[in-house]
């Protein structure tokens, strides 16, 4: 059965959201078909190069290969 599961986060903090994935991805036991995801950037923040930036947010979609349904 396909499913996804969806993990959001800030991208000011990449690196703890992916360790959460990958953590999630092994105590799970699901088979990982695809992984995408998109960043949402504040709606003030400038794109300037002396501009500074504030987190935007992340959302990371994992597409699953499982034999029960995600809880």
């Amino acid at each position: 059965m396909q499913q996804v599961k969806l993990f959001k986060g800030v991208d000011s903090d990449l690196p703890e959201l992916e360790r959460q994935i990958n953590r999630w991805i092994r105590k799970s036991g699901v088979r990982v078909l695809s992984i995408s995801g998109n960043l949402s950037s504040s709606p003030g923040a400038s794109a300037g190069p002396m501009s500074t930036f504030s987190a935007g947010d992340v959302l990371v979609i994992v597409q699953v290969e499982t034999e029960t349904p995600l809880g």
